[in-house]
């Protein structure tokens, strides 16, 4: 039997492979893996529930790399721990038809739970998979039988901070208080711009009271090299149950590369083959490029304990199933996202009812009174509006606010990017779809997190409202006359516009049954 290597190994491991795949493509950002080497152990070897084997069991942590530039410190996780993604594709990074593009992708490779690109939409869809947690704990969790029992870690830096998407989400999760989101803030001073001067030059944040001002559990100055450190501040944060946490870990980009470390140039280019070579020796990592050794492997190896962290979430849910057979066959429902057996129907009782009042009315109420039927019909309805739920005609009778417990409904507030991007992460974590309402002149602000679930194919709905010309005393500001076509050339992206109330129904219908497929990848949008 091999000895598992040490995990000063294993971290070494993942610089390795992180500057070699990037070296060989002559392409990428090797300095946030090679910085975060030793936060992966801490958080993937020592504290991060999940099955190689099974990357879809409902009951795994999630984990998103929100810094989605450094992707192969995740590609290199996902195959040292045992996920179907071979050395082959690692070899393979950044190459056309490869499973390891330059920024992760939703889809494409096992174990990746969202599409990383855009800065600061990661950790915003992290606080998304973080509420639908909470969400279905309320809904299914009984006395003595805890089905839904997970966490969602995210890994994010400098430039997430900056983006504004990561200042709206980030302050409703801390309104919301949830506990199960940790956050690891890869603190090191550095961004592309860097070897023109210190970033201090454009970023001067106080991040620590920036997150204690959300409502966030900080944990500062750990010593993000210090994998003892970093397991102390990930069981506290663990601990913590009303608040969620930001570890703030102090990183030297690249560390260990002799003379690139702690400079921009580590941040978005290949090290050198020079450079590449002085690395191994300093860090004294003897293996050619690819190779890993068998302690290093059996190391990381994550699928016997994965199996066994599976197994025991399916005997409770053998346990519940025996005493709520109704909850545990909706839950399976909910999860693999099927729709009820009579959606079909509610859906002619939508028509009929439109079809008997015979009303001529804005088609906005209209998407209500569709609202009014499904709300109540489908559980896994979650709505909610950028701070404009009594023009948007979003909330129905049937709607519960979302607060610190269990709901229905979300206001987001005056947080339209931060409203799509938490969405893309409700959809993503599976057991909901997510609809959320603005007016259409603000697709402009959540253009990105709109595209981002149209490239993956996710089922998220948009209603927007107040199209018209005619909106009058509001003025050209209010007036969007173009976003109808400029949302028509976002590819995936169904864009509705219904004239009336059957049209509305009929819309409203075909957008809850979209789902992703290996053909065609749907994001529906309601325009009323």
């Amino acid at each position: 039997m091999i000895s598992p290597a040490p995990e000063r190994e294993m971290a070494d491991a993942l610089r390795a492979l992180a500057m070699d795949a990037v070296q060989a493509a002559n392409s990428g950002h090797p300095g946030m893996p090679m910085g975060m080497a030793e936060c992966a152990v801490a958080l993937w070897h020592r504290n991060l529930s999940h099955n190689p084997g099974n990357p879809a069991w409902p009951d795994r942590d999630r984990f998103v790399l929100s810094n989605g530039h450094g992707s192969m410190l995740l590609y290199s996780l996902l195959h040292l721990t045992g996920y179907d993604l071979p050395m082959a594709e690692l070899k393979r990074f950044r190459q056309l038809g490869s499973k390891t593009p330059g920024h992760p992708e939703y889809g494409l490779a096992p174990g990746i739970e969202t599409t990383t690109g855009p800065l600061g939409q990661g950790i915003s869809n992290a606080v998304g998979m973080a509420i639908a947690e909470r969400l279905l704990a309320a809904e299914f969790n009984r006395p003595g039988h805890e089905l839904v029992d997970h966490r969602t870690y995210a890994f994010l830096g400098d430039g997430c901070m900056m983006e504004g998407v990561s200042h709206e989400s980030c302050a409703l999760a801390g309104t919301l208080g949830l506990g199960k989101l940790i956050a690891i803030y890869d603190d090191n001073g550095i961004s592309i711009d860097s070897d023109k001067g210190s970033i201090r030059q454009w970023y001067t944040d106080d991040v620590r009271r920036r997150f204690e001002a959300y409502g966030w559990q900080v944990i500062a100055g750990v010593d993000g090299h210090d994998i003892e450190a970093m397991d102390r501040a990930l069981k506290k944060a663990k601990r913590e149950r009303g608040r969620p946490t930001l570890i703030c870990a102090k990183t030297i980009i690249a560390k260990g590369a002799p003379t690139k470390a702690n400079t921009g140039g580590a941040h978005g280019a290949p090290l050198g083959e020079k450079e590449v070579a002085a690395t191994r020796e300093a860090i004294g990592w003897r293996y050619p490029a690819f190779e890993i050794p068998e302690g290093v492997r059996a190391g990381w190896d994550a699928k016997e304990k994965g199996k066994r962290a599976e197994r025991r979430w399916k005997r409770t849910f053998n346990a519940y199933e025996k005493v709520h057979p109704g909850l545990a066959k909706e839950f399976l429902r909910r999860v693999k996202g099927d729709l009820p057996a009579d959606f079909q129907q509610k859906v002619q009782e939508i028509l009929s009812d439109v079809n008997a009042k015979a009303e001529t009315i804005a088609t906005r109420k209209a998407s209500q009174n569709a609202l009014e039927v499904l709300v109540p019909a489908l559980a896994e309805l979650i709505g909610g509006s950028a701070d404009l739920a009594g023009s948007n005609l979003t909330m129905v009778k049937a709607s519960k606010v979302i607060g610190k417990e269990g709901g229905n409904y979300l206001f987001y507030g005056v947080r339209e990017f931060g409203m799509g991007a938490v969405m893309n992460g409700l959809a993503l974590h599976g057991g909901f779809i997510p609809y959320g309402g603005t007016f259409l002149v603000f697709s402009d602000y959540m253009r990105n997190s709109l595209r981002m679930a149209a490239l993956m194919g996710i089922r998220t709905i948009y209603v927007f409202t107040h199209d018209s010309l005619g909106l009058g005393e509001d003025g050209p500001t209010h007036q969007p006359i173009e976003h109808a076509a400029s949302l028509r050339l976002i590819p995936n992206l169904d864009v509705w516009r219904p004239c009336d109330s059957i049209e509305t129904a009929i819309a409203w219908s075909a957008a809850i049954r979209r789902r992703f497929s290996s053909t065609w990848a749907f994001s529906s949008s309601i325009r009323i």
